[in-house]
């Protein structure tokens, strides 16, 4: 009889509950008598007790330490922590994004987009499109043009882009160019053709001071930011 065991955090011992088809193959029969027992396939004199264990199980902090060294060492070590906590409160916020480590990206597993909330563009004008809306591409020196394909391969991978196939009819393009911060590039599109012949949308903006008023018991408060968010 196989039998799988999880520990799990604080937790304590409970019941096994196996069904009756389960019991027939292995033979199992319980006697609910006061003293409980179960015997085992034909040999009915061995009898098997029940324990009843209410400890405590403990885990094995030991392990669990390591994977949070390992996640502090490799996913956190850009993570700018407010210096002026307490060590207790800096230990309770680790263990808080440790707890959630799924819900962060990293370069091994991207978030890609997010599922659910896709923008459809809709254009103020029909086909065919005017020829402003098919523009090529500017110009670029060998270092924007090495920047500018990083960008493009990893917006591929985050499922952002995806290459356009052989034969495939593209109605609209939009130039791009590489904007330079202290060595640091970012593709940049030149989207002014394609806003003058987009129906804009419209939605209620949440108020500063009812956004600020909700934020008056909050104990910590994040702050947080789309990696390219808009494309």
């Amino acid at each position: 009889m196989r039998t799988q065991i999880v520990v799990m955090d604080n937790c304590t011992s409970q019941n096994i509950i196996l069904g009756n088809d389960y019991l027939n193959i292995y033979g199992i029969d319980i006697n609910n008598l006061q003293d409980r027992y179960f015997t085992i396939g034909e040999n009915k004199r061995k009898k098997f007790a029940f324990s009843n264990m209410s400890k405590q199980i403990s885990v094995i902090s030991s392990v669990k330490d390591t994977y949070k060294e390992e996640f502090v060492a490799n996913q956190l070590f850009e993570a700018q922590i407010n210096p002026s906590l307490s060590p207790k409160m800096r230990h309770e916020l680790i263990d808080v994004l440790y707890t959630y480590k799924n819900s962060f990206a990293s370069d091994n597993e991207p978030f890609g987009t997010i599922k659910g909330h896709e923008v459809d563009i809709t254009l103020n004008i029909d086909r065919p499109y005017p020829p402003v809306l098919r523009r090529p591409a500017y110009p670029a020196s060998p270092r924007a043009r090495e920047a500018l394909e990083k960008h493009i391969q990893e917006l591929i991978q985050l499922g952002v882009l995806r290459k356009v196939v052989h034969n495939e009819e593209v109605e609209v393009t939009t130039p791009v160019i590489i904007s330079w911060n202290n060595d640091k590039s970012r593709i940049v599109g030149d989207f002014r053709a394609l806003s003058t012949y987009t129906v804009p949308d419209r939605y209620p903006i949440p108020r500063i001071q009812e956004t600020l008023t909700q934020l008056s018991k909050a104990k910590y408060i994040t702050s947080m930011d789309a990696l390219k968010g808009f494309h």
